[in-house]
């Protein structure tokens, strides 16, 4: 079956397609991971997103049980140059093509990605369609030209009611705007006591809680446009120790009084170099993200900027003077991705056990 991907200024790929037969309308981004296919289909930041793949061969080892980061992929389709239709790994269950058919997410292959990439990369992230290659593609461009993207992508992915995943240390409330379950995960390996709670949870029913800390999770999207999670950060900023993560990283700095933007084309890939300030040290990291913190607004708050990206420069670490708070832009869970930032679970464990400590020092 023949399908067409056609972006907002009229360019026209033509390939094969692969997944469910499906007509999809989402923003076109790319990202340059090698491998980890299943952990990007399935991480809910790809909301609303056509993804293309950089790496040529995808769905060379299949599809197994484990590598989930959400139940229900809420990416809109994927973009590749090559799809393996026989995969071998011990751990395959299925192949790419039929989780896809039974999720309902279009694919389409032998398409150029490079020349994609270079598109998004010369003129950023753009809308896009893919359809049937029978369709007439100026119908369709019109099509697409009319169609505005959904800004509520945090509400589609958010669970809509509070859950738990016990254990017996600190309790941390998870503010879930598209968590991936690497997070919950490491928590959990931490033996957190974790209550999971939606995007829009008021202060006051997170302090009913009573959590000995708060974990801002990623999501997908603006972080403008969640404006009830920045004044529930604000309102509990001091009061129990944060640790955000990618969006959450964006929301505690709007919260603070800083800014953000949207940036040409992101980082999407497994592999982005990032410097801590204080040590010197570069880790590489896991990255998902299309907006990031404007540095020159956060002049005057009681942010510091604790790592920077190396290759752009942008901010990718925060810390507050004040509080018991900090966020990273990237993702120290990985999953996709290198795990040389996993110690900044740990690091939210021991700040968790100072207040503590400082509690009992004023009981």
């Amino acid at each position: 079956m023949k399908r067409q991907l056609i972006l907002d200024d009229g360019t026209v790929f033509v390939g094969e397609g692969f997944g469910a037969n499906e007509e999809s309308i989402g923003e076109v981004v790319f990202n340059t991971s090698m491998t980890g296919y299943q952990e990007i289909l399935s991480d809910p930041s790809y909301c609303g997103q056509l993804v293309t793949l950089t790496y040529p061969l995808v769905g060379n080892y299949g599809i197994n049980r484990d590598d989930f980061e959400s139940i229900t992929p809420a990416i809109k389709a994927f973009i590749v140059r090559e799809v393996a239709d026989f995969p071998s790994n011990w751990r395959n269950e299925s192949t790419l093509d039929e989780l896809l058919k039974i999720k309902g997410i279009p694919g389409i292959s032998g398409i150029d990605t490079r020349k994609l990439t270079r598109i998004i990369r010369k003129h950023g992230a753009m809308k896009g369609i893919i359809c049937s290659a029978e369709l007439d593609s100026g119908a369709m461009l019109d099509k697409l030209h009319g169609t505005d993207l959904r800004t509520d992508q945090v509400k589609q992915v958010s669970t809509k009611t509070a859950y738990a995943s016990p254990g017996r240390g600190y309790r941390v409330v998870l503010m879930d705007f598209g968590m991936k379950h690497g997070i919950l995960r490491e928590l959990n390996k931490r033996d957190c006591d974790v209550i999971v709670v939606p995007y829009d949870t008021s202060a006051e029913e997170i302090r009913r809680l009573q959590p000995d800390g708060i974990m801002l999770s990623n999501g997908p999207g603006d972080p403008k446009d969640v404006p009830q999670a920045i004044e529930t950060i604000k309102e509990l900023l001091g009061e129990i120790p944060l640790f955000g993560i990618c969006l959450g990283h964006q929301l505690f700095a709007l919260a603070c009084g800083g800014d953000s933007f949207k940036m040409k084309f992101g980082h999407r890939g497994g592999n982005h170099p990032v410097k801590d300030l204080k040590s010197g040290k570069v880790a590489l990291t896991s990255q998902n993200h299309g907006y990031a913190v404007d540095e020159k607004s956060l002049a005057g708050s009681r942010l510091q900027v604790t790592h920077l990206a190396i290759n752009d420069g942008t901010v990718e670490g925060l810390k507050h003077l004040d509080y018991p708070a900090f966020t990273v832009q990237y993702h120290p869970e990985a999953s996709p991705g290198p795990e040389d930032s996993n110690y900044l679970f740990d690091d939210f464990l021991q700040l968790m056990k100072e207040e503590k400590r400082k509690e009992l020092q004023h009981a």
